[in-house]
């Protein structure tokens, strides 16, 4: 089962959040087809939220196909994220821990960690470049057309 935590003083909205957090469980495979999402009541009484506020995550996660509500039962996953090489046990993970081990014993604290990750992050995956501005054609004047009052 996840737990969700929220950080209320990140700037991102409490639904994105708990809506991240279920994607990062099913990238992780901690969270597979056919699990229980917490209703919307176990997650207010664990983190103390608006009850829509977890239904609107739930809604997002419906809308991307990750999950699936069942009426009277709750929300189910309904597909996977997960890659063998991200498994808590691949060597991808236990190479990356000692990392962030290392990284820790340099000195480094949680937000350098993240803001080192995420530049090596932003190096290796580039994002694209972003559509030129749209630029509306100009309306071209009509051509005048000689009209016979003209002649007069």
């Amino acid at each position: 089962m996840i737990a969700f935590r929220i950080d209320r003083r990140s700037g991102v909205a409490t639904y994105l959040q708990l809506a991240h957090q279920v994607r990062q469980a099913l990238r992780l495979g901690v969270l597979e087809p056919g699990d229980r999402l917490p209703t919307a009541k176990e997650v207010v009484e664990a983190i103390a939220v608006n009850p829509n506020t977890v239904l609107r995550a739930y809604r997002e996660l419906e809308r991307e196909g990750l999950v699936e509500p069942r009426p009277g039962q709750g929300t189910f996953v309904r597909r996977s994220l997960a890659q063998p090489a991200a498994a808590a046990d691949s060597p991808l993970r236990a190479e990356a821990a000692a990392w962030v081990g290392r990284a820790r014993a340099a000195g480094l604290e949680r937000e350098d960690v993240a803001a080192l990750a995420a530049s090596v992050l932003d190096d290796a995956f580039p994002l694209p470049d972003p559509p030129p501005p749209f630029i509306p054609a100009q309306k071209q004047k009509p051509e005048h057309t000689h009209t016979q009052e003209e002649d007069t």
